[in-house]
């Protein structure tokens, strides 16, 4: 890993991770580990999950703790915060990472499916927040990120319930942060760009896509999960204790 900021405020705080088991998840957790912070995570793939809690030991971190759950259920979502609540402590970082952005046609949109990108995509971040939140005014604050997306702002089309979904996250941030604030707990966005997850390159990758990645990004180069994770870390820590109410886009300058 490159050398890269360490953060003494996260020493020792818990930290509750959804979605954490690859892709950016996994980035964050491992770079939370390395700051020393107790780290808990969701996921509902199991053995991609328990393969980067072995990893990120055997890297000499603290292991992270591991749940496995299906987030759309929002009382099993309940259930593993109190599981790490109770393994770690009173969480006082809560990182909404998890989501799908499954490829999507307007002809193709059910009802049924419509509820259910709301729920992989949006509706978890709320309930999230409303489970950890009385554990940050307890502690006397906390932080909250959640994760958006740079689709919406530059009108990818494709997946309209995705979009939709990542878009709310903006609103959701805003009014956490306005409703939480007075308790001193913090809610910001981290909106990534477009991130070379091993999945986005197996699935979406492709050369006309990196040659207009490469064209309408004022950074030349790929951006990959650690990229998110660092930015992440900032919000997180107390070196943004003046930071909530925001979203900031780590896109390489696509936007």
């Amino acid at each position: 890993m490159t050398a890269t900021a360490i953060y003494p405020s996260l020493k020792d705080r818990v930290v509750f991770v959804t979605g954490g088991g690859s892709g950016i998840g996994a980035s964050i957790v491992e770079h939370f580990c390395r700051q020393g912070a107790k780290v808990g995570f969701v996921d509902i793939n199991q053995e991609a999950s328990e393969k980067l809690v072995r990893d990120v030991e055997a890297a000499g971190h603290g292991k992270p703790f591991f749940v496995n759950c299906d987030l759309t259920d929002i009382e099993a979502l309940r259930v593993a915060v109190g599981q790490v609540r109770e393994k770690l402590g009173p969480i006082t970082v809560l990182v909404n990472n998890a989501a799908h952005d499954q490829r999507h046609a307007i002809d193709e949109v059910t009802p049924e499916y419509w509820d259910d990108r709301i729920a992989v995509n949006l509706k978890h971040q709320f309930f999230a927040a409303q489970a950890v939140y009385p554990d940050m005014e307890k502690a006397g604050g906390g932080a909250i990120v959640n994760l958006g997306s740079v689709s919406w702002m530059i009108g990818q089309g494709g997946m309209p319930c995705y979009t939709t979904a990542k878009s709310a996250v903006a609103g959701l941030t805003r009014s956490l942060a306005r409703d939480l604030g007075p308790k001193n707990i913090r809610v910001n966005c981290v909106v990534p760009g477009w991130i070379m997850t091993q999945r986005q390159i197996d699935l979406w990758l492709t050369p006309e896509g990196e040659a207009e990645l490469l064209e309408r990004q004022c950074l030349k180069r790929k951006l990959v999960p650690a990229d998110i994770a660092r930015a992440v870390l900032f919000f997180a820590s107390d070196d943004a204790g003046a930071c909530t109410n925001q979203s900031y886009i780590v896109d390489g300058g696509w936007v």
